[in-house]
């Protein structure tokens, strides 16, 4: 479902308009729900503001590209998330009614109507669709060692972890199989334990730490093919923490030949910019976690377009948010889009030839 879009002035006032839009509503929220938020005092106060300000940072996907359902899988998986920790979940749709008058108060009749028709459109395909959880990207095939692997994960098991892949390694298996189909596959499936609160945070954690090292030592033991002469700059977008996906795609290039510049987590936009004129990559691959990432992704490549013009590297789009959405990936600008670590590569290579 395609929504109409605000223009540059609107999501810029839309922009502008957060902070006291948060602080308004939140107010509201806190007030009329005081029975659940007023027992946590100051706690209960940072809940509210952290609730709404999710709200519209996920909004802006549908107010910028018109794309609705980022804003709906995120309300379902926080009623999913919430009802898992026993929280009542019917202040959700309450919350979106309060924007949707907030906006109408404090922005020009037409861009008001854009805002409300995308708040209220999410409230209903939410409301009709409580129960169900939103269709994941299609998870890597598990192999038989990865329920092992996970549960070594989540015991802080580090040396049972390394055992397993060290095992994969001497029969034969090449890493980035290994981290495809062993490693994203427990971390995708401990994602999904933690969403239904059968894991906390501490060890969802502690797996993700577990994961990068047994990730670095079965680099170690790998065999890099011959230097291509090719470059491949990988960045989190600013906003976007989420790195390990990115680290399985350096791998890749890595043992590809690729000569590779990794930049990790949360990369202001700038010094992305700045690390492409001087390094001159032949491709640059841009990671988006979330929908709200997306504003960053398409600020990139507009700079890199407005710096470097001609002279600006193919750019390549991947992560959670593209592989549910990849259809946005030629509206952000970019040149191309991988599923996983193994596509990518594979697209950087048709991409450069």
């Amino acid at each position: 479902m395609l929504l109409a879009t605000l223009e540059k002035k609107g999501l810029e006032r839309f922009q502008a308009l957060q902070t006291d839009a948060v602080d308004t509503v939140a107010c509201q929220f806190y007030q009329a729900h005081m029975a659940i938020y007023g027992q946590l005092w100051a706690c209960g106060r940072k809940a509210c503001h952290e609730e709404i300000k999710l709200h519209l940072e996920f909004l802006r996907p549908a107010l910028e590209f018109g794309l609705l359902q980022p804003l709906v899988d995120y309300l379902i998986w926080l009623d999913n998330m919430l009802s898992a920790r026993a929280i009542p979940v019917a202040h959700i749709a309450e919350s979106l009614e309060y924007l949707a008058d907030f906006f109408s108060g404090h922005m020009e009749a037409a861009d008001a109507k854009v805002v409300n028709t995308a708040l209220l459109a999410a409230r209903d395909t939410y409301l009709a669709s409580r129960g169900t959880k939103p269709a994941p990207p299609q998870p890597p095939k598990p192999w038989p060692e990865t329920a092992a692997f996970e549960a070594a994960l989540l015991d802080g098991n580090q040396k049972g972890a390394l055992a397993i892949v060290n095992c994969c390694i001497d029969d034969g298996h090449n890493l980035i199989d290994i981290e495809l189909h062993i490693i994203q596959a427990a971390l995708y499936h401990i994602g999904e334990k933690w969403q239904s609160n059968l894991v906390s945070v501490a060890k969802e954690h502690m797996a993700t730490a577990i994961a990068q090292s047994v990730m670095t030592t079965g680099l170690l033991r790998s065999t890099q093919s011959g230097q291509t002469g090719k470059r491949v700059l990988l960045a989190c977008v600013e906003g976007n923490y989420h790195a390990v996906g990115l680290r399985m795609v350096a791998d890749a290039f890595l043992l590809g030949g690729w000569d590779v510049h990794y930049l990790g987590e949360n990369v202001p936009t700038p010094i992305l910019v700045q690390e492409a004129k001087e390094w001159k990559p032949d491709v640059v691959g841009l990671s988006v976690a979330f929908a709200h990432h997306l504003h960053a992704v398409k600020e990139t490549i507009t700079q890199f377009r407005q710096q470097l013009g001609d002279a600006r590297p193919a750019v390549m789009v991947g992560g959670l948010a593209i592989n549910r959405f990849g259809q946005l990936a030629k509206a952000l600008g970019a040149d191309a889009y991988g599923n996983d670590a193994q596509a990518a590569l594979i697209y950087a290579n048709l991409i450069i030839g």
